[in-house]
């Protein structure tokens, strides 16, 4: 009889227990493989006595700094302006050799408030990631184990990254059920602001405009919403301090892409009040074409 192998991580902590970070429990508590103790930590008291219904953790706890302790991978799943504030509390209390990583969609900023806390914990890896899955449902009971599976997951690690933490948070994810890709953290700001941020600004925007309405032509849109104002109102439902930060904190990438798209949006207008069936024709031949891409690439 052979031993089992030894798990990823011994220890493994997610602070944040919302849609993603109630996910990795989820997948993590099926597949022991990836951690032999599981520690779920929160501010809310209601979360954490959530977390400790569903049973998605082996321990369920309030105080960051005692949560970590012994961890050997602690992964910050809140908003993107609070990963910051959290880093301060758990670095000092993580012990050498740790891995500390985060999931948030913004990195730039991210990566300047965390260079000065990092700098005194030489000893602690940081790995930066973002899984590009999620909905517009949030808190622990909006989690599912398949989550991101054949989903992407973007990691973002600095320069002089160990090999080994870079390794080992890449196979977490690969555990995960996702497909990994290592870039740059501009890069991975200025991929986000078009395929994520700026269809949830767009969504957010034209649901706003339907509001905004006359009462007689709001009930009706609301009435008769087809089934594109309804994929809108889907990603309108997102939770509105997780995107108040990404907008804020990818605010420059964000603006050049809806730059970007007002120019563009506005040569459609021009083309519908022209009449210029060339132009419209060839722009929707250009989405159907990206649509059949996507769903070629499984990301549909």
């Amino acid at each position: 009889m052979t031993d089992k192998p030894a798990p990823l991580f011994d220890t493994l902590v997610i602070i944040g227990p919302g849609l993603i970070g109630s996910s990795i429990l989820r997948r993590a508590h099926e597949d022991r493989r990836i951690a032999r103790r599981l520690i779920a930590c929160d501010i809310s008291p209601e979360v954490r006595a959530r977390v400790a219904e569903l049973g998605i953790a082996d321990e369920v706890a309030a105080d960051p700094a005692r949560a970590v302790r012994d961890a050997d991978c602690v992964i910050i799943c809140v908003p993107v302006g609070a990963i910051a504030m959290v880093a301060a509390q758990i670095l000092p209390a993580m012990k050498k050799g740790a891995i500390l990583s985060e999931v948030g969609s913004v990195k730039v900023t991210v990566m300047e408030a965390m260079a000065p806390l990092l700098a005194a914990y030489p000893d602690i890896a940081f790995v930066p990631a973002h899984p590009m899955a999620g909905t517009e449902f949030s808190g622990p009971d909006a989690g599912f184990a398949t989550l991101f599976e054949d989903r992407w997951c973007l990691l973002t690690p600095p320069a002089g990254t160990p090999a080994t933490a870079l390794a080992r948070v890449t196979t977490l994810w690969e555990m995960m059920g996702a497909r990994v890709r290592d870039m740059t953290v501009e890069h991975h700001d200025r991929v986000c602001a078009i395929v994520s941020h700026l269809p949830h600004l767009l969504a957010f925007t034209i649901c706003g405009t339907a509001d905004d309405l006359a009462d007689e032509t709001r009930s009706e849109v609301l009435d008769f919403a087809a089934s594109g104002f309804r994929d809108f109102t889907r990603i309108a439902a997102s939770d509105p301090t997780m995107w108040r930060d990404i907008f804020l904190n990818n605010r420059e990438a964000l603006l050049d892409m809806l730059d970007r798209f007002i120019a563009d949006a506005q040569a459609m207008g021009n083309a519908i009040r022209t009449g210029n069936e060339d132009v419209i024709v060839s722009r929707i031949k250009r989405g159907r074409a990206i649509r059949r891409s996507l769903i070629e690439n499984r990301q549909a």
